[in-house]
């Protein structure tokens, strides 16, 4: 099984989206997305390693998470990793349950909840934090689950290109 859903902490920022393991995780996340949503995430034409090129440097938001009981997260791309004032190291250690305010998680694991049953959910919204405290909303956020060249579950994945910040 490709090592159930890597932590690329090891990875220097520039080189992340060459790493060729993240090569593999970023066709995980379009592969996951074509095969549930039956349309691409972003144009496919080039190699694989462009493709993880233009996902790590995409104009939305893309996150992932683990299969953890309390799932990590295990990607997310530069304009995710901005918004969430982190680097890639600090992503890579962050529950993906705490960038939800605490009032909101349980409407979040539900949410989750119904991915998992349903494979994907489209067209949500809700209140994110960041590893600063800036709290955003964000719309129209679809969530998938991703799945591994094995056709096994390791985690799910999240895109959204509409936030702003509330007080």
């Amino acid at each position: 099984m490709f090592l159930h859903c890597l932590l690329f902490e090891n990875i220097k920022m520039r080189d992340i989206w060459q790493d060729p393991e993240m090569i593999r995780w970023s066709q995980i996340i379009l592969d996951s997305y074509k095969k549930l949503l039956g349309q691409e995430l972003l144009e496919r034409k080039t190699d694989e390693l462009n493709q993880a090129k233009t996902l790590f440097y995409a104009p939305f938001v893309v996150f992932s998470h683990n299969t953890d009981r309390d799932p990590l997260y295990n990607y997310g791309n530069e304009q995710g990793l901005k918004l969430w004032e982190m680097n890639w190291k600090e992503l890579m250690k962050t529950p993906s349950r705490t960038t939800t305010q605490p009032l909101l998680q349980e409407e979040r694991e539900k949410l989750l909840e119904q991915t998992t049953t349903k494979g994907y959910i489209a067209n949500t919204q809700g209140i994110r934090i960041s590893g600063k405290g800036t709290k955003y909303q964000i719309d129209d956020i679809t969530v998938w689950n991703l799945i591994d060249f094995q056709g096994k579950s390791c985690g799910q994945a999240a895109t959204f290109s509409q936030w702003k910040i509330i007080n």
